[in-house]
């Protein structure tokens, strides 16, 4: 089933996990081949202690069972222009029936079968975080209406509808909490166990659970647009890809096939013994092998998703295991960008809550970050704001207005003074204030004060650099549109490698570009300004949490947490799933050449080389399955 139609599905209320046709006939498959298979080997030699005849023909016909499901993957696979080691499975079931030794062949089907069921309890067990983000869908939904309330399906939800989110259940869409504050669980989002307060006004995302009293909703997009239907969609694609090392993996069972075939040929010819090449061909039988590469890559998408990392691919998971430098936009990603309120200088005439109060009141009527950045300072310290009246706002430049009977003028120094009458707000601006924005207000003709703001760097972001260092990213740059002056602060305060200031969008992709010379890099970023840098680069990383639709789609990356810390630990957990993998591969095969070598030589009789190599195998996939820890 498709990303597309399983998004149908989600919005349409089908609440039911897609599970392909061809996945659940292979897991029955398999089992079903187990149990053939250990009958067989078992009825055979209990014929054997009774000295029957009829063992070899028994061993032979659960062979051949095991052998013809083999036949038809091996068929399909070539098709596909597929060529795997399931070839050197059937050669030496194939063999060992040829050459009469039915009990080898019986062996090496029950490890194959056995395999097989190997493969898909450690896939199933690495996907399994990933696989629990589509388990969470809802269905419907309370919408109000004129009569009261009315169950819909999710699929009729439009923005704007009011919704009532009762405790236990999964908001269906995103939306804006209304009312009463919220309380949610979003560790599916985000890896966060700790559940979270959402104050009214702030936005809710899909797939989060009200664990607190009911509260209303006001849905803000449609439930195949939601964040939940976009993870949904990203973890789809995650599971169906297949990695560039997965596919070096494959190439490395071609080059061992042929290895194969030229050691067994080699010691039949040598020695004149046909078992020799049978033990060769049955020790050479490392099913599940070559599985190990997808094992540790899969299970390092899963851990990043524990803890609200969403890697869109295995490719991704590799490249991000390779980066060595990495290049992050400032506002929104180093910082919060929101601008705060951090400083009130005043003249002797007023207080630093007179001026905030005024100047807050005033900007109630206009719809600038700033003005918003100054009513939620005022608000935030109890400050009970008046009606503003006769407003009129400059675009970009001001706002004037009266105040409980009084004349406020709030905005840039030239504005102000020009407005007012007042002195020259400048005259209250220090050298310490330059890397920050000033906002000046005047009150009935006299200058009031001027009230400085800054976008606060994250209180994480230092250390996340720091750890991002010790994970192997030898070079780390700020990149920013902002003035030379406020990039080069905030790029001394965190202790940046290179900081890049005044930059535009293409600015920012000739940047990536440039960085490209010296090995892999990543950006990270949050806005659409990002978006070409992050399709520019090797990965991109997007703060998808509050971060446009556009950077979360051009990235390979998504946060699905507001914060940088898991960021990190996704790097780390990348480069360590591609070291287990490595290890996995180049252990496992390196152990099965050393088998095959010493039954070429004939210290290894066929049935004994069979149990050795399924040892390998078990060994190698539990190895693999270390990168979900």
């Amino acid at each position: 089933m498709t990303s597309n139609a399983f998004i149908r599905r989600f919005a349409n209320g089908d609440d039911k996990v897609p599970q392909t046709r061809l996945g659940v006939w292979q897991r029955h498959s398999s089992m079903l081949l187990v149990a053939v298979a250990s009958v067989g080997l078992l009825i055979g030699l209990v014929l054997l202690w009774q000295d029957s005849r009829y063992s070899g023909l028994v061993w032979t016909v659960a062979t051949l069972a095991v052998l013809g499901s083999l036949l038809v993957q091996v068929f399909g696979a070539l098709r596909r222009g597929d060529v795997g080691l399931d070839i050197v499975a059937a050669l030496s079931m194939s063999a060992a029936i040829a050459f009469g030794e039915p009990l080898a062949g019986n062996v090496v089907g029950l490890m194959y079968a056995s395999g097989q069921l190997l493969e898909a309890f450690a896939e199933g067990r690495a996907r399994r975080e990933m696989t629990a983000l589509m388990g969470r869908v809802s269905h419907s939904a309370m919408r109000y209406d004129a009569s009261g309330l009315e169950e819909i399906a999710i699929s009729l939800i439009r923005p704007g509808d009011r919704l009532l989110i009762r405790q236990g259940e999964v908001l269906p869409v995103d939306g804006i909490v209304s009312g009463d504050a919220a309380t949610l669980d979003m560790a599916a989002l985000t890896g966060e166990s700790l559940p979270q307060p959402v104050p009214p006004g702030a936005e809710a995302l899909s797939g989060s659970t009200c664990i607190g009293a009911a509260f209303d909703l006001v849905a803000n997009r449609i439930a195949a647009e939601s964040t939940y239907a976009g993870i949904v969609r990203l973890v789809e694609a995650a599971q169906a890809s297949k990695a560039p090392m997965v596919r070096m993996a494959d190439r490395f069972a071609m080059g061992f096939l042929l290895l194969t075939i030229a050691m067994a040929g080699s010691a039949w010819y040598l020695s004149a013994d046909p078992i020799r090449a049978l033990a060769v061909l049955v020790v050479a039988t490392p099913c599940p092998l070559i599985l190990a590469v997808p094992v540790a890559i899969i299970s390092g998408m899963s851990r990043a998703a524990k803890i609200g990392v969403l890697v869109k691919n295995g490719g991704m998971l590799e490249t991000l295991a390779r980066v060595q430098t990495a290049i992050l936009d400032k506002t929104g990603t180093l910082t919060h960008g929101q601008a705060a309120v951090i400083d009130i200088k005043t003249t002797a005439s007023f207080t630093a809550e007179e001026v905030l109060k005024a100047a807050a009141s005033l900007d109630q009527a206009s719809g600038h970050v700033v003005a918003a950045a100054l009513v939620r300072a005022a608000t935030g310290k109890g400050l009970r704001l008046s009606k503003p009246e006769e407003v009129k706002e400059t675009p970009g430049t001001g706002i004037e207005g009266c105040v409980d009977g009084k004349k406020v003028v709030v905005g840039g120094s030239g504005f102000v003074r020009r407005a007012s009458g007042s002195d020259d707000p400048r005259s209250l601006v220090t050298a310490a204030m330059r890397t920050s924005l000033t906002v000046a207000v005047a009150i009935d003709g006299r200058l009031a004060g001027i009230i400085v703001l800054q976008d606060q760097v994250r209180a994480d972001a230092r250390s996340v650099l720091n750890a991002l260092r010790a994970a192997g990213i030898r070079k780390i740059v700020l990149a920013s549109g902002d003035r030379a002056e406020i990039a080069q602060a905030v790029g001394t305060q965190l202790g940046m490698d290179a900081v890049l200031a005044d930059l535009t969008p293409e600015g920012k992709v000739a940047a990536v570009r440039a960085a490209a010379r010296n090995g892999t890099v990543m950006m990270v970023g949050d806005g659409v300004n990002d978006a070409p840098a992050l399709a520019a680069a090797d990965i991109g990383v997007a703060m998808g949490a509050r971060g446009t639709a556009s950077s979360s789609e051009a990235a390979g990356v998504v946060l699905l947490v507001d914060e940088l810390g898991p960021l990190a630990k996704a790097v780390a957990i990348a480069r360590r799933s591609r070291r287990i993998a490595l290890q996995s591969v180049s252990a496992g095969l390196a152990l099965s050449i050393g088998a095959m070598i010493a039954a070429a030589f004939g210290y290894l009789q066929p049935v004994e080389g069979a149990i050795l190599q399924e040892v390998i195998d078990v060994a190698v996939i539990l190895n693999a399955l270390r990168a979900l820890r």
